[in-house]
């Protein structure tokens, strides 16, 4: 048994969160998803609600005593951050929305003016797409181009291959402190000091470090800085862009209106000094304000202590989890926070997640915003479970139990592939030989009926899954494909003599397979009238699926019935 040293207080930090205490599907919620967003302490929420009731003004404009009380706290927030990061100046600290606006804003404002045709932005292969897209953008506004730095076989950029990136054409590096996915923290220091041999600009992505690690960036000696509130306990809808005063001024505005102006005519305008130059409209004043309370709540923590605890929590849930048969992280060793990437052999990332979500467990699967590491890594995607300090060893515990049964338990179901021919065989069957494909909704009501839960409800769409028929891959077109499915999805119609119409499906996912059987189960052998006739909906609602499918599985149940409507209407 790991032994925890430090006297953090996981029970008393988890108590000022209140929605740890909710129950999902029946269950005590097990919150890990914390890459995505973190949960938010009383303190935020109770912030965030008192501005409407006791401040709610516009800052800066007005000339009343209400815009003076939000204003003295809005501008106190940015006080805050730069305190928290040790930047030179408040003029260093910028508003967003968060860290995609932030670096966005950099690659319009800083990118279009600066850049020119051959000049190179370096990227690596572990960045989020906000730190991919806006540079695709710019490059192709400016004719720039991008390079790649390679990771190395533990995840972190590889700086022994540095120079064969970085050279006399780069004009800025861009890349994360720790990545979402395989959270390594990057050797950035030592990237800066690279970049500036050859004049190059920094841009150190902090969304998943901020809440992990101290962050100096006067130390780190980067141009741009940058992270969201939400990812540390604070308000969605807020984010902050440092950089370089110097560079800060140098750059055009990235929007246009109030705030960000000294005068305006339609002759002529000018802009306003750093940093409201860069915040154009009416901002986020109670995310910020609110945000100034996460930066008081996080200072009253034992902010040492507090990461010994999250490093405890990521060497016992690696122990634990390495134990798992079956089970593979992505890339090689601990991580360096509690972010856990992985695959089990012969079971699908969705189909994983939502037998977790079945159990009060959130995690996330999929390619994580991060498709190029995907590809880089040879994968299709991913489970991610990723670890706060509200977290508990009990909690993992509790998961790591839910993965080895997932692992464990097999049904043994002989699944037919379809072909062509065998459509028309299983369209003929007799009721006493029904198979999975010529259900009734009268059948799919009546297994729902026997199942009273919700984790009862997910093992019926899982074994609709498993027993789901398999299409042969010749039909398995681009013209089959359902679009809108987060796993690969594809639905093959047959429209019989009498004009009715014969669908089957696959999925790489067997919680799509069952869903695809309970839709079909309501349009197979009617005719167009009847399909789109037919209350998709009531249905949906009377199985309880809509309000407990996860938002993805939601959008895919839906795409799948789209997909039939544009069939049958065409």
């Amino acid at each position: 048994m790991i032994e925890c040293m430090t006297a953090f207080s996981a029970a008393d930090f988890r108590k000022q969160f209140p929605i740890l205490r909710e129950m999902i599907n029946g269950k005590p919620l097990v919150y890990l998803d914390n890459a995505a967003s973190t949960q938010k302490p009383t303190s935020v929420i109770d912030c965030y609600q008192d501005y409407y009731k006791t401040s709610n003004a516009n800052v800066h404009r007005a000339s009343h005593a209400l815009s003076a009380k939000a204003t003295k706290a809005y501008e106190e927030s940015r006080q805050q951050i730069k305190t928290f990061i040790n930047a030179k100046s408040t003029k260093e600290i910028i508003w967003t929305k968060g860290s995609t606006e932030s670096i966005n804003l950099v690659a319009q404002s800083w990118g279009r003016d600066f850049l020119k045709a051959n000049d190179e932005i370096v990227l690596s292969y572990g960045e989020h797409h906000a730190n991919i897209v806006p540079w695709q953008i710019v490059a192709q506004q400016t004719g720039a181009k991008i390079k790649l730095l390679p990771l190395n076989d533990q995840g972190r950029i590889d700086i022994t291959k540095i120079s064969d990136v970085i050279g006399e054409k780069t004009r800025i590096v861009c890349c994360a402190h720790i990545s979402n996915i395989l959270g390594r923290i990057n050797p950035v220091k030592e990237i800066i000091k690279y970049a500036k041999k050859y004049q190059a600009l920094t841009l150190i992505d902090g969304a998943q470090a901020i809440a992990h690690l101290p962050v100096d960036v006067q130390a780190l000696d980067c141009d741009f800085y940058l992270f969201s509130a939400h990812k540390m306990y604070g308000p969605t809808g807020v984010g902050v862009l440092y950089g370089k005063q110097q560079v800060l001024n140098d750059m055009s505005p990235y929007q246009a209106g109030g705030e960000m102006i000294k005068s305006v005519s339609f002759e002529h305008t000018t802009f306003n000094d750093l940093p409201h130059k860069f915040e154009a409209g009416t901002p986020n004043i109670a995310g910020i304000i609110a945000f100034g309370a996460t930066l008081r709540f996080l200072e009253n923590q034992q902010s040492v202590e507090l990461m010994e605890y999250e490093q405890y929590l990521t060497q016992y849930c690696f122990t634990q989890l390495s134990q798992i048969s079956g089970f593979k992280f992505i890339v090689k060793g601990q991580p360096d926070i509690p972010v856990f990437s992985f695959t089990l052999n012969g079971q699908h990332n969705h189909d994983v997640a939502a037998e977790l979500d079945s159990l009060g467990i959130a995690v996330r699967s999929g390619h994580h915003c991060a498709m190029p590491l995907m590809q880089y890594l040879n994968i299709d995607g991913c489970i991610r479970l990723s670890l706060a300090a509200y977290n508990s060893i009990e909690e993992i515990d509790y998961v790591i139990e839910a993965l080895r049964k997932i692992t464990e338990t097999t049904i043994a179901v002989k699944v037919p592939t379809m072909t062509h021919e065998t459509a028309n065989e299983q369209n003929n069957a007799s009721n006493a030989e029904k198979n999975i494909n010529a259900l009734a909704v009268e059948d799919i009501l009546s297994l729902f009926q026997h199942a009273k839960s919700w984790d009862s409800k997910h093992r019926e769409i899982m074994m609709l899954g498993k027993k789901q028929a398999r299409l042969e891959q010749s039909l398995k077109t681009q013209q089959s494909l359902i679009s809108g499915c987060e796993s690969s999805a594809w639905l093959y119609c047959q429209k019989q003599p009498s004009g009715n119409y014969y669908f089957s499906g696959d999925s790489d996912a067997k919680v799509i397979r069952g869903l695809i059987a309970i839709v079909l189960a309501a349009v197979n052998n009617k005719s167009a009238e009847q399909i789109l006739a037919f209350n998709m909906q009531a249905y949906f609602d009377e199985l309880g699926l809509l309000q407990h499918l996860s938002p993805s599985r939601g959008n895919g149940l839906n795409s799948i019935v789209s997909k039939i409507y544009q069939i049958v209407g065409a």
